[in-house]
């Protein structure tokens, strides 16, 4: 049993003999303010559909967005055995239309927080699921030019800033004309990185864990360093 100390108090911290070993999201990602949907306070989330993952990271949520054609049989099961609230990916680049909007109603019906539109989506197809879930609507912003007044008067509730590198330049830019909008935003690979985006106005952190491949090579190494050592 261990503890930290922000601002003078204890946080008692509980792990278990067989899960102590997760994947922490970096400190630097908790210093936004996050987003409350709901009654629940979201500071991280993590870009994953993969399951293992998610039962083994401490972030907040899940961002279940992948570059393939939304199926609600992933959604499902994404949704099924998460133990984190979910938002769901239901298209928005080659999925259009009334595709994407009954991919919307499904993953509300399933359990999802929020849905999460590609930055290609129309204003006019974000009406339309707006007019049908009773639960957030994310809408991807890739650059500075994307009229974000618009996409905010079609429905969207949370913008998810995804500009690679520029990520801070972009959210400091929407933040100049929309301060109070909520914001998602990708963290980075490194806590400078993410540090840069909280400081740039996010919200809530969109953390990018390691593969599993990356992982299962550090747990490798360990055990042959152990097993040299004994």
């Amino acid at each position: 049993m261990t503890s930290e100390k922000p601002a003078g108090k204890t946080i008692p911290s509980i792990s278990s003999k067989l899960r102590h070993h997760i994947l922490t999201v970096p400190d630097e990602a908790r210093r936004v303010s996050g987003i409350v949907i709901n009654g629940r306070r979201m500071k991280t989330l993590v870009f994953t559909t993969d399951i293992a993952i998610i039962r083994n990271c401490n972030a907040d949520a899940v961002l279940a967005v992948y570059p393939f054609t939304p199926q609600p049989t992933i959604s499902d099961s994404v949704l099924r055995y998460s133990s984190l609230p979910v938002f769901c990916g239901v298209g928005g680049g080659t999925t259009q239309g009334s595709r994407t909007t009954h991919l919307a109603w499904d993953a509300e019906n399933e359990g999802a927080m929020g849905v999460v539109v590609n930055a290609p989506m129309s204003n006019e197809n974000i009406r339309s699921i707006c007019e049908v879930i009773d639960i957030p609507l994310v809408v991807t912003v890739v650059s500075e030019k994307t009229n974000v007044g618009a996409r905010l008067e079609a429905g969207a509730s949370i913008l998810n800033v995804s500009a690679a590198a520029r990520t801070p330049e972009v959210v400091r830019s929407i933040r100049r004309d929309f301060p109070d909008v909520p914001i998602i935003a990708t963290g980075g690979p490194t806590p400078e990185s993410i540090k840069s985006t909280v400081e740039a106005g996010a919200n809530a952190i969109s953390y990018t864990p390691p593969s599993t491949k990356e992982l299962f090579s550090l747990m490798m190494d360990y055990y042959r360093r152990s097993g040299e050592d004994g």
